[in-house]
Parts: C-alpha cells; structure tokens; sequence
C-alpha cells in the first residue's frame, strides 16, 4: 500500500496537489466538552470568573482553523472562504459544531477539526477556574463535501 504522506524511502513529504481541480468544499466537525450543570448555568448567564466563553471560544475556534496548516505538519495553508461555529448548551455539555469552507485542491476537514478543538481548549481555559474536571470529547468530522472522494456524512 502506498502511503500519501511518505516517499519510497519512508521520508514525510507534503502531498503534492498541484493536478487537483479546485472545487468547492466544505467540511463539519463536531466535539463536546462536559462539566457540571451548575458551570453550563455559569456559561449560559455569562457568569465566569474570566467573561463570557462562548463569545471567546468562537474568535478561538476561527482563529485556530486560519492557523491549521502552522500546527498540522504536511497540511497545506488553505484560502478559508467561511467558518461557522455552533454552541448549544446541554444539560451537562457544550457541544460544539464548525463547518469550514474553501475554493481549492483540497479538503478542509483539518481545519473544521481545529476550530472545534480550539473551541474546546478554549472553553475549557475560560471554565477551569470553577471546574478543572471538565472532559473535552468525542471530536470527529461529521460532514463532506466537494472533491474526488465526494460528498459523505457520518452515520449515528
């Protein structure tokens, strides 16, 4: 089997994507990070010792995926042409939802898993004060489009 990232002599290299056609793509993550129920009330009324998380985790989550190529090694710098983030608040949970968009040769997908994991960290930085136990989980793409391989969503 031939390995994408990896020359004949077992050496890392940067897929070369220059004979791609450039398409739209579009790729959604999602995650979750769980606390206590009294922490999801603090995050709701904007009540934490450091501000209002959300509104800093969705600056985090856009800033992350701008930089995927800088803490991804191989990845390729892409023109992001839009970044949604969602937060709903559960019970015990933030989940948390990005859809990252492009025009070019390759996919998004490992920026869409950045903004989600920035969020994250990002929440759980602006929580640990009132909860150092919070778990960051369950990160994964949920959503594809565009490209050779196509479209495809993640079965439940």
């Amino acid at each position: 089997m031939k390995l994408s990232h990896v020359d004949a002599s077992g050496t890392a290299q940067m897929v070369d994507v220059g004979d791609k056609d450039v398409t739209k793509r579009r790729a959604v993550a999602s995650g979750l990070i769980t606390t206590r129920p009294e922490v999801i009330d603090l995050i709701a009324e904007a009540g934490l010792p450091k501000g209002d998380a959300l509104p800093v985790a969705r600056i985090a989550a856009v800033m992350g995926a701008k930089r995927t190529s800088d803490l991804i090694p191989l990845c390729h710098p892409l023109p992001l042409t839009g970044i949604d983030v969602e937060f709903e608040l559960r019970d015990d949970a933030v989940a948390i939802t990005a859809a990252v968009k492009t025009v070019s040769k390759t996919g998004v997908e490992m920026e869409a898993l950045t903004a989600v994991t920035t969020a994250a960290l990002t929440i759980f930085d602006m929580i640990k004060a009132v909860d150092n136990q919070a778990v960051i989980s369950d990160i994964k793409v949920i959503e594809k489009t565009g490209g050779k391989s196509g479209d495809w969503t993640r079965e439940s």
